[in-house]
C-alpha cells in the first residue's frame, strides 16, 4: 500500500474538488451526503480518535482517503410513488417518502443507469409501487452490485409478493434493455410489514450466483443477499493493511467473516485460518469461495458458524484474531473472552466509533491487551462514518524476581 499505509503515520487528506461541480441537484432533501463536498473525516470523528490515541501514547492518527466521485459500487434504493410516475432513491430522513436521485454523483454511473431502466420498465409493465401505510404495491426497493473486473450489474428487484409472476413482464424488460450490462437479474420475496429491504427467498432470473471480486488474494464471492461494503476502493486499502500486519504462518482466527473477504485475502501468507459467521447468504458466500480454492489452500481454513460470542473459543490458541463486527461491536463475550485470553495479535476493523471506544476501554480494562496503533478510512465521504482499523497486542508482564 506504499505511501498509504496507516504505518507510515502520515496524515492523507482528500484535496479532490466536490463531485459533480459545487452543489448537488439533489440536496436538500436527500439525506444520503450530509457533508457534501467536505474533505476528509468528520471533524468530531477525528477529534475522538486523535483523544483516545494520545490517551494510549499514540501519535495522530493517519486518515486514508479516496474518490469522492463514482466511489459507491452497491446501493439499495426505495421504489414508491405512482402508477407511471415511481421515484427510485433515498427516503427523506424520519419518512417514507423517496427522494428521486437519477443522476447522483457518488454512485458508480452504471448504479445510476440501472436505476433508470428499472424505472422506465416499472412504468412499461404498469407495475405499481410499494406503499408503506397500506402494505400495498408491487415494486419496493432496487439493489444493485457492479462486478469491477466485468463492469457489469447484479440488479435485486425487490417485491411485495412471494412469487415472482406478477414482476414477470418488468423482470423481462429490465434484462433485454441492460442487455451486456447485465452481470444477474433477481427477484426477492419480502411481504412482511417491516422496514427491512431484503427478505430471506432470492429467484435467480438469469445470470451467474455471485459477484466475484480480489482483494489480492483468492476470490471473494458475493451472492445477491450477503453483505459487501460499498466502496470497494476503500475497502481493498483496509485489506491490505490488515494484511500487512500477518505474520509468516501465522495461526489466524476471523470473527464477522463475511463472505471472506479479509480471511481469503490471507490464505497465502498464513498457515491456517478459522472463519466464523453467522449470516446464511454470507456462509453460502463463503463456500462459493472456498470451493474454488486448490486443495492446498482449502486445506487451511475451517469454517465456525453462528454467534461470534458462542464461537469465541475458537481464538484460543491464535497468533492473530481478527475482528470485522457490525456497528454494535463485539458480542460481549468475545470482548471478555479476548481481554482475558488474548492473543498476540488483535485486528479489529471498526465500523462504529461509538461501539469501537467502549469495546477498547474493556479489552484494555484488565491490563493483558494494549493499543498499539490506530488509522482511520473514509469508507463513506461526506457522511459522519468513519472505519477505524485498530492493532492491539498482547501485554508483556515483567514479573518480580
Amino acid at each position: 500500500m506504499n505511501t498509504r499505509r496507516a504505518t507510515s503515520r502520515r496524515r492523507l487528506h482528500e484535496r479532490a474538488p466536490q463531485p459533480g461541480g459545487s452543489a448537488c441537484p439533489h440536496r436538500p432533501p436527500c439525506p444520503g451526503c450530509p457533508r457534501f463536498g467536505e474533505n476528509g473525516i468528520a471533524p468530531a470523528a477525528l477529534s475522538a480518535l486523535e483523544e483516545i490515541a494520545h490517551a494510549h501514547g499514540l501519535p495522530d492518527v493517519p486518515v486514508i482517503s479516496g474518490q469522492t466521485s463514482g466511489f459507491r459500487l452497491r446501493a439499495r434504493l426505495a421504489i414508491r410513488g405512482r402508477l407511471g410516475s415511481p421515484k427510485i432513491g433515498l427516503f427523506e430522513l424520519g419518512t417514507h417518502r423517496v427522494v428521486h436521485i437519477p443522476n447522483c454523483s457518488v454512485q458508480h454511473p452504471l448504479i445510476n443507469r440501472v436505476s433508470a431502466v428499472v424505472r422506465r420498465a416499472l412504468v412499461d409493465a404498469e407495475v405499481t409501487s410499494y406503499s408503506d401505510a397500506a402494505h400495498l404495491g408491487l415494486a419496493r426497493y432496487l439493489q444493485v452490485v457492479v462486478e469491477r473486473s466485468s463492469q457489469t450489474a447484479q440488479v435485486v428487484i425487490v417485491a411485495n409478493s412471494a412469487a415472482a409472476d406478477p414482476m414477470a413482464a418488468c423482470l423481462e424488460l429490465i434484462r433485454e434493455r441492460l442487455g451486456s450490462e447485465l452481470h444477474s437479474l433477481w427477484f426477492n420475496a419480502n411481504c412482511d410489514r417491516s422496514n427491512t429491504i431484503l427478505g430471506s427467498h432470492f429467484q435467480n432470473w438469469c445470470g451467474p450466483e455471485s459477484v466475484i471480486e480480489h482483494f489480492g488474494g483468492a476470490a471473494v464471492h458475493y451472492p445477491p443477499g450477503a453483505f459487501g461494503q460499498n466502496n470497494l476502493g476503500i475497502a481493498q486499502q483496509i485489506v491490505e493493511h490488515i494484511r500487512a500486519q500477518i505474520p509468516e504462518a501465522a495461526r489466524v482466527v476471523e470473527f464477522y467473516a463475511g463472505v471472506g473477504a479479509i480471511g481469503l485475502s490471507v490464505l497465502d501468507q498464513a498457515g491456517e485460518v478459522c472463519m466464523n459467521e453467522v449470516s446464511p447468504q454470507s456462509l453460502h458466500g463463503l463456500e462459493l469461495g472456498l470451493g474454488a480454492l486448490d486443495p492446498k489452500d482449502r486445506a487451511k481454513v475451517s469454517i465456525v458458524p453462528g454467534a461470534a460470542g458462542a464461537a469465541c473459543h475458537a481464538a484460543a490458541g491464535a497468533q492473530v484474531v481478527i475482528a470485522d463486527p457490525p456497528r454494535k461491536g463485539l458480542d460481549p463475550a468475545l470482548t471478555a473472552y479476548l481481554s482475558e485470553q488474548p492473543p498476540e495479535r488483535f485486528l479489529y476493523v471498526s465500523c462504529g466509533l461509538e461501539s469501537f471506544l467502549s469495546d477498547t476501554a474493556q479489552l484494555t480494562s484488565r491490563g493483558k491487551l494494549r493499543l498499539c496503533a490506530l488509522a482511520a478510512f473514509n469508507l463513506m465521504p461526506f457522511t459522519e462514518h468513519v472505519e477505524t482499523v485498530a492493532r492491539f497486542e498482547r501485554a508483556v508482564v515483567f514479573c518480580a524476581r
